[in-house]
């Protein structure tokens, strides 16, 4: 009787029963026994195993994308941020690189650029001016804003709206402004 009171919560445990079944000392083993099922598996040659996942895939359901939802100032600006932040990065190694190119290609100098620029009609100079000046101006009003948030203000959505416009109306004035000095 004593080997069977040892090995009883060892079996309890191989049988699976609960922690609170164990504790009653109500055991019975016909309650824990689980169906068995057949079970058979198959090896596949990588290709057939990706010709498997493939099959799989296409009848996979597709995840939400942006475009089946609303767009919200929020994450718009979120969005314009890192894509002019990215562009903005982008422009300005790119403008390093090529200086660093004038040994090899002498015309590549402040010279020539400020002698380039000055034969552009005013029309053309103007709209790259503004082009360039969109990303830069939005990019520093939503960084400035970013930084209030840091700080802990208007964090309430009215107040996220309200600095959200307030970014898109000092960009387009600042922006106008930029192109036409």
């Amino acid at each position: 009787m004593a080997i069977i009171t040892a090995a009883r919560p060892s079996l309890l445990r191989v049988c699976g029963a609960a922690p609170a079944l164990r504790s009653t000392g109500l055991f019975a083993p016909a309650l824990f026994r689980q169906a068995r099922r057949s079970i058979q598996t198959e090896s596949l040659t990588p290709q057939e195993n990706l010709a498997l996942l493939n099959a799989q895939r296409t009848v996979r359901p597709n995840s939400p994308h942006l475009t089946i939802y609303q767009p919200q100032l929020t994450w718009v600006l979120s969005s314009l941020n890192r894509i002019t932040g990215t562009a903005l990065s982008g422009l300005l190694y790119a403008g390093a690189l090529t200086f660093l190119l004038h040994p090899v290609f002498p015309a590549i100098d402040s010279a020539h650029l400020i002698e380039f620029v000055a034969g552009m009609p005013g029309w053309l100079k103007t709209s790259i001016k503004f082009t360039l000046a969109v990303p830069f101006t939005l990019h520093s009003w939503n960084g400035i804003r970013h930084l209030m948030w840091d700080m802990g203000y208007a964090l309430s959505l009215k107040g996220v709206y309200a600095t959200g416009y307030a970014v898109l109306g000092l960009t387009a004035i600042s922006s106008i402004g930029l192109a036409m000095l």
